[in-house]
């Protein structure tokens, strides 16, 4: 994008009202990678019998291939190229898949995952004020309304206008077609929104899809290239909780609530 595109761009955005907040999941509403979905993983690897162990640092380099199917067969290609499935390949992952997903959602049924520091305030009162929400991710439905149903509040998910999630897309982040289909079924322009994100992935998905971005890290992104970011932070933070600045402008009081929201919306900070 060119520097004058990025001024026309601001020159928009500040004559726009902010209309709706649109959210990755994984990462971003909850840390559900290292201690959820890895942990998933490994146990549907187990009952089907497969001698395959994703460890924390392994599983820290196949998140560079977002979607679950397509981690596995990455995997396969670059990690276990000796493995030879029987039958169809991609039938094969399938059902690896459908049966870590099962697991997952029971994880969070037994209230294993919990929302990550600020992310069930900032909803509440978005929500209170009259913002629209969405959600743009990778993973799949039935992960999204069990982290919802179980992390956020029985029947959230109605919170969210739009879910746009799993294979509703076919090129998954960093491409960004899920936000824009996001945006699509909003009726918005990327210029009446801001997106949350956690990961390099994520924020190349956001930032192309034309979405000014906020970014909120953790162990296994925070040394991800962020530099697109409009403000990047540990987390959202709490009154009892500060939040620390990782790259933007520092603010008072340390959590971020709507004001702070529409002044980075604004370009206000």
């Amino acid at each position: 994008m060119t520097t004058l595109q990025t001024q026309n761009q601001i020159h928009v955005r500040n004559k726009l009202k902010l209309e709706a907040l649109l959210f990755d999941v994984d990462g971003t509403l909850a840390d559900t990678e290292r201690d959820g979905h890895r942990v998933a993983f490994n146990k549907a690897f187990k009952e089907l019998h497969l001698d395959w162990e994703w460890s924390v640092s392994l599983y820290g380099k196949l998140l560079s291939v977002t979607g679950g199917k397509e981690r596995i067969r990455y995997y396969l290609r670059e990690y276990h190229q000796t493995f030879s499935a029987p039958g169809n390949l991609s039938e094969f992952i399938a059902a690896i898949h459908a049966r870590k997903t099962e697991i997952y959602t029971t994880m969070l049924e037994q209230g294993g995952i919990p929302l990550r520091p600020g992310v069930r305030r900032l909803l509440a009162e978005a929500r209170t004020r009259g913002y629209r929400l969405a959600i743009a991710t990778t993973t799949t439905p039935a992960n999204v309304l069990a982290l919802l149903e179980h992390a956020l509040a029985p029947g959230s998910a109605a919170w969210f206008e739009v879910i746009a999630a799993g294979d509703i897309v076919p090129a998954k982040k960093p491409a960004p077609d899920i936000y824009t289909y996001a945006l699509e079924k909003l009726g918005l322009a990327a210029q009446q929104c801001i997106a949350f994100e956690d990961s390099a992935n994520g924020i190349r998905s956001s930032m192309d899809a034309g979405l000014k971005t906020i970014v909120t890290v953790n162990d296994y992104t925070r040394h991800d290239d962020f530099d697109a970011a409009a403000l990047v932070l540990d987390h959202l933070g709490e009154p009892d909780m500060p939040c620390t600045v990782v790259m933007g402008r520092q603010f008072e009081p340390r959590y971020v609530d709507m004001n702070v929201v529409e002044k980075v919306f604004h370009d206000e900070f």
